[in-house]
């Protein structure tokens, strides 16, 4: 069976030219060192995973070459979901210039840490529709607050496809779930919207999560979207502040136990496959 995790980051401490200055706050400290594929590929390899998607931390182009370089690499590394700058009129030309790369794949900025109607401003919508046009799908990465747009960016670009990371990142430490829960039926009612099983040990408490506590967003994001527009992801390293690697596999391929084989191979490769045109 084809087994992708969707979700994943790779990073270089040594490297001068890239802003890591986030990793570097006391909470963060677990996972500020350097972590590159030499250490994921065996996590993979105990967990049956067999592909995955790097995604991109830096608003910076040269990221993504480091990271096409390392997916060059590495046979295993199916994709790069990268960076371009949305805002810019060079914009269209470094969509055109990464197109052309084989594993790259989508494009993705860290909007949760922008201003929250960032994402539907007018320069923003103008580059999204760039990507529409060279069908370049595209991550979105929101906090619950944000998660209102997606519907506007859906219906304005409904030919853009778009991934809601980490489940827009619902606060199940908080309790959240009430929340969050319309927001992803609107979310799913746009049907060019899909969402990763992914991030959702960080939104639970770190030292006392349980499988119990993700279960009830992991179904109802089935439930809302249906395993065709679902694909998991482990968020690692990041994730390693609550979890291991296996744990966080683990922790979804239980709570979808009763999911027929067919739907199990939508959530953990198919669907990735799909959305991102792998061609694996």
């Amino acid at each position: 069976m084809l087994t992708v995790d969707a979700h994943h980051h790779l990073w270089d401490r040594t490297r001068q030219d890239f802003q890591y200055s986030w990793l570097d706050s006391q909470p963060m400290l677990p996972i500020s060192n350097s972590f590159l594929p030499s250490d994921l590929k065996p996590l993979m390899d105990a967990a049956g995973i067999g592909k995955s998607i790097v995604v991109q931390t830096q608003h910076d182009i040269k990221e993504n070459d480091w990271a096409l370089e390392l997916a060059s690499q590495n046979e295993f590394i199916a994709g790069v979901v990268g960076w371009v700058d949305l805002r810019s009129d060079r914009c269209e030309a470094q969509v055109e210039h990464y197109k052309a790369a084989e594993k790259f794949i989508g494009v993705r900025h860290v909007v949760q840490d922008e201003p929250d109607d960032f994402i539907i401003g007018s320069e923003v919508l103008r580059g999204l529709a760039v990507l529409q046009e060279y069908k370049v799908p595209y991550d979105l990465l929101f906090y619950i607050r944000q998660l209102k747009h997606t519907v506007t960016v859906a219906k304005q670009l409904p030919e853009l496809p778009l991934v809601l990371d980490h489940l827009g990142k619902p606060d199940i430490k908080g309790g959240g779930y009430a929340t969050w829960l319309p927001l992803i039926q609107q979310a799913a009612a746009c049907p060019n919207v899909y969402c990763k099983l992914s991030g959702l040990v960080t939104e639970a408490n770190w030292t006392h999560w349980t499988v119990d506590d993700l279960r009830p967003y992991v179904l109802a994001a089935i439930e809302c979207f249906g395993p065709s527009r679902c694909m998991f992801g482990s968020d690692w390293p990041v994730s390693l502040l609550a979890a291991k690697y296996s744990a966080v596999c683990h922790s979804i391929q239980t709570i979808l136990c009763d999911l027929t084989e067919g739907e199990q191979a939508e959530v953990f490769g198919q669907t990735a496959n799909r959305f991102y045109q792998l061609g694996l």
